[in-house]
């Protein structure tokens, strides 16, 4: 199974966005097609439905570079960002494997209010609360808050998971494990999202 290295986190050092996006092609969305089509069965088997894999394009973009990209899985084969899904994404310093429920979902109230009674995640997981920012956080601090201000405020966001530094010694050891069982760790909570 292919997996990211050094020259993945380099594409966010080519200037220009035509140019990036063809480094993004060429280096990053194999990767994000190859790991995600196996997260996405395991997850379909999981789950007892099919579930799909989307690849960002970023085609709204006109001017400005992406300083990240991602990939996502859903249930909803034309999109993902109406539910919580799962997404696998690269900073230029870190690669993150999240839970998101972002872009102000239609049952965001309700996400949050399963988040609240539902929050015992491994110490290791971090949190984001705003898809568009590297930002994150451990979630042995003040998650609650970050749960809760998805469910007080309309544009509120709540990604959860974990994230792999670029200089992170996993690269040299079984990556491809460590992300695959991540995400097996998200499952229950997709599921129960979702249901």
């Amino acid at each position: 199974m292919k997996c990211f290295n050094e020259e993945s986190f380099k594409v966010f050092d080519v200037e220009g966005l035509d140019e990036r996006m063809v480094a993004i092609r060429a280096n990053i969305q194999p990767i994000f097609a190859e790991i995600m089509a196996e997260v996405s069965a395991r997850l379909s088997d999981d789950v007892g439905y099919e579930t799909f894999v989307h690849i960002a394009q970023h085609r709204r973009r006109t001017r400005y570079a992406p300083e990240n990209t991602w990939s996502a899985i859903s249930d909803n084969k034309r999109g993902y960002k109406s539910q919580a899904h799962l997404q696998l994404g690269i900073w230029d310093n870190y690669v993150f494997m999240y839970l998101s429920i972002i872009d102000n979902p239609a049952k965001r109230e309700q996400y949050a209010d399963y988040l609240a009674e539902h929050h015992e995640f491994p110490d290791d997981f971090v949190y984001s609360l705003d898809h568009t920012k590297p930002e994150f956080f451990s979630v042995t601090a003040g998650v609650e808050k970050g749960i809760q201000r998805l469910h007080d405020v309309k544009k509120g966001e709540f990604e959860v998971g974990r994230i792999i530094s670029r200089d992170a010694k996993i690269w040299q050891e079984d990556p491809q494990t460590y992300i695959l069982e991540t995400f097996k760790t998200l499952f229950p909570l997709y599921q129960h999202l979702n249901a």
